[in-house]
């Protein structure tokens, strides 16, 4: 039976939900603005055999606001969700955002994580400089109307529009850099990527994206593609659900397979 958790951390509280079960936890690290809900289907299709913890993180969701919503801070969340679970050792799987915390949680405990699965994130590519950062402060200023409004869908967080925007660019920044953070990672890391355009990027420049995975799968043999499927950025967990588990499914032999 599902367990709904509400975990104070720093000035704020996390919602999560806990499965539980004897089988391997997967927890469930969102897209950037999102809340649980676009799991679903993944937790559908993988039923039982895993025990599925979903959570929002600060800012996010159904948690609380925080003075500090920085990479960092969502970084601790993941360890406040570990510790009051009393999780050990599991499967991360992260979209968007959520892979690039996966990538680089795992990355500085290689003792505590299991594998990761990402979701068309944790990609070494971002939109950096001073002509980056006003994109990206333009379309989420295009979008200021938008975001209260498609709050409650989960496509939004609890920030302002500006906020919205340095969230994006500290993100982006982190992206660009994290070529040697996936060539440290020691746990099995599988890919699942779209192959078509985004919000604020079309195919072309997410072809690109995609493709700066290419020299880190050449010198880390942990990272491998799972599948590349027909859906966008934005669409990938709802219409591209059961690829994304057949990765979870594929992570975990590899992770059997390493001891």
């Amino acid at each position: 039976m599902t367990r709904h958790l509400r975990i104070p951390v720093a000035d704020t509280v996390l919602d999560a939900n806990d499965t539980g079960g004897p089988g391997r936890p997967v927890v469930y690290l969102n897209g950037g603005y999102a809340g649980q809900r676009p799991w679903r289907p993944v937790l559908a299709e993988l039923g039982a055999d895993y025990r599925h913890i979903t959570f929002d993180p600060r800012a996010r969701g159904k948690s609380g606001r925080s003075a500090d919503n920085s990479f960092e801070a969502c970084l601790s969340d993941i360890d406040a969700v570990l510790e009051a679970t009393g999780v050990e050792r599991p499967l991360l799987v992260g979209w968007s955002y959520g892979a690039t915390l996966g990538a680089h949680w795992a990355e500085r405990n290689p003792d505590r994580v299991a594998g990761v699965v990402s979701v068309d994130g944790a990609m070494p590519y971002g939109l950096t400089g001073e002509e980056g950062r006003e994109r990206i402060r333009r379309l989420f200023h295009r979008m200021r109307w938008l975001l209260p409004l498609v709050r409650p869908l989960g496509l939004s967080a609890k920030m302002t529009a500006a906020e919205h925007a340095e969230n994006n660019i500290e993100v982006n920044e982190i992206t660009a850099a994290m070529a040697p953070v996936l060539e440290r990672i020691a746990c099995p890391v599988r890919y699942v990527l779209a192959t078509s355009g985004n919000l604020g990027a079309g195919d072309e420049e997410m072809e690109a994206v995609r493709a700066s995975l290419d020299p880190v799968l050449a010198r880390n043999p942990n990272l491998q593609i799972s599948a590349k499927v027909d859906s966008n950025h934005s669409q990938i967990l709802r219409k591209d659900f059961r690829a994304v588990a057949r990765a979870v499914r594929e992570t975990e032999a590899a992770v059997v397979g390493q001891r």
